[in-house]
């Protein structure tokens, strides 16, 4: 199953920056809508497209790798 980590590298963005991030902000920031970031946040086996992904490395400075993970069931 492929686990997303965005709550994580929500945390960690906010850590740095000193400030608390909204999905309302990331959505605005990314064009990604917020209930599409909710559910990947949220819910176990979101199921979202190349295109999103390529959205959120880019907003984290991130690769594929720091965002999905691989969980054997």
């Amino acid at each position: 199953m492929i686990r997303f980590r965005l709550a994580e590298l929500i945390s960690d963005k906010a850590f740095k920056e000193r400030r608390v991030i909204s999905l309302s902000e990331m959505a605005e920031a990314t064009g990604v809508h917020r209930a599409t970031l909710s559910k990947i946040a949220n819910h176990h086996g979101a199921n979202i497209g190349t295109e999103i992904i390529d959205k959120l490395c880019r907003y984290f400075g991130c690769q594929p790798a720091d965002l999905l993970t691989y969980v054997d069931e």
